[in-house]
């Protein structure tokens, strides 16, 4: 059996690739592909209108909010939420800790100010600045709620001085309750745990929307796809569809609250194990360690190459960690079920057995 805890595109549930796997060949019973069916048919717009339905129950979310699928992924919001919400005169606050924040910082000063109100760089990323202060001027505050490469997670929503809330979901969406109403715009990739690569998942308070003074172009402006129900021009079908199987075995497992459940259980099973084995460690400060992506080193880099390969022995893939950081990444995404996450950990516990 293969464990995967690649970071993304990560793990889908066994049911959704297999229903996603039978509707290449023949979508309910249509003697089509859904590779090939078209976007304005009657099938693919109950598709997509079911996707979004499942989005707004999950999320619990307000008659403010709208539900958008678009082309992209998360790294084109880094450009196209300063382009609609930020004039060249306006300042942005943004909070940067980790990579993905910084590249968002960095697209977010094309277009107008940029006042990063914290940053942990000075530890390369291992915490969360919780303490700060937000302008009250400020057009909006933008986070990342979890560092897929640096390993931590924020554990509460940031105050934002009453300044719109802005985040990247992209690596914990849907994994634990929050009041998603609390923001204006939330983004999120859908490759590790809504979906496969291809589709970028936006919801966003059209209030917010309409007061820059510059002329966007017509696909970047998320009015027109809220006016043409992200069918603006041709969306991402087949990445769309299996969002949706995602969704609804979201569902059909009771929830968010379920999964944030299952989610915590997973994540104590797995940090217990490496805090109770001397030759592994964490640089990650305790408080602030993602639930999602767990990120590790050992303590004799000699090693690391071993261990790597132990893992390929056993079926495990996706453990080495990110290139910048080196290491160990375990990620730990809503569709991982506890038994892999129990035979990783046995793998950590027989390995420092034998290299003690």
């Amino acid at each position: 059996m293969v464990h995967n805890f690649n970071a993304g595109p990560g793990i889908l549930p066994q049911a959704v690739l297999e229903q996603a796997a039978r509707a290449i060949l023949n979508i309910d019973d249509t003697g089509l592909s859904i590779l090939e069916i078209g976007h304005r048919t009657p099938l693919f717009e109950g598709i997509l209108h079911k996707a979004v339905s499942l989005v707004k129950e999950l999320m619990n979310l307000d008659a403010d909010h709208e539900v958008l699928f678009l082309h992209g992924g998360a790294s084109t919001q880094f450009m196209q939420v300063p382009m609609n919400l930020l004039n060249t005169n306006e300042t942005a606050a943004y909070i940067d800790n980790g990579i993905w924040g910084s590249k968002a910082i960095k697209e977010a000063k094309l277009f107008g100010n940029v006042d990063v109100v914290a940053s942990s760089a000075d530890k390369n990323h291992t915490y969360i600045t919780k303490t700060f202060s937000v302008p009250h001027n400020a057009k909006y505050l933008h986070y990342t709620t979890n560092n897929t490469v640096e390993g931590t997670q924020w554990q509460h929503i940031p105050e934002s001085n009453g300044v719109s809330l802005v985040a990247d979901m992209s690596s914990d969406i849907f994994s634990r309750e929050l009041n998603f109403n609390a923001f204006d715009l939330i983004y999120a990739g859908a490759q590790k745990n809504m979906g496969a690569a291809g589709v970028n998942l936006l919801v966003v308070n059209k209030n917010i929307l309409g007061k820059v003074d510059r002329k966007l172009p017509t696909i970047m402006d998320y009015r027109n796809h809220i006016a043409n129900g992200s069918m603006l021009n041709t969306p991402p079908v087949f990445a769309i569809y299996v969002s949706m199987l995602t969704l609804q075995w979201l569902k059909d497992l009771g929830g968010v609250k379920v999964m944030e459940a299952i989610n915590d259980e997973k994540a104590s099973f797995f940090y217990d194990t490496l805090d109770s084995l001397p030759q592994f460690t964490g640089p990650v400060a305790r408080e602030d360690r993602s639930k999602m992506n767990a990120v590790f080193v050992m303590k004799d880099p000699g090693l690391e190459k071993l261990f790597i390969d132990y893992c390929k022995s056993l079926n495990l893939y996706g453990i080495k960690g990110h290139r910048s950081v080196g290491g160990f990444r375990v990620s730990l995404y809503n569709a991982l079920p506890l038994s892999s996450v129990q035979v990783v950990c046995d793998a950590m516990k027989a390995f420092a057995s034998q290299h003690g």
